[in-house]
């Protein structure tokens, strides 16, 4: 499992290298460059699944382990 993503922000397209979380969704996230606040897009569940070149955690492991992607959710 990969635990560092590369969050491209598209309103100023620069990209900022983070270590996700992994008992919890990363709902927002203030561009280091523009200061814009990044928000999951419609259908995903964190920042990293919507900005990100690895997708969270649970997203990984579900995919790794053949079930239906499912993040936060219980």
């Amino acid at each position: 499992m990969q635990l560092v993503s590369t969050l491209t922000c598209p309103s100023c397209g620069k990209a900022s290298t983070e270590t996700m979380p992994t008992d919890a969704c990363q709902y927002f996230y203030d561009c280091p460059h523009c200061a814009i606040v990044l928000r999951p897009k419609k259908g995903d569940c964190c920042v990293f699944c919507s900005y990100g070149d690895v997708p969270c955690p649970p997203i990984q492991e579900a995919r790794a382990s053949g079930e239906t992607p499912s993040c936060c959710t219980p």
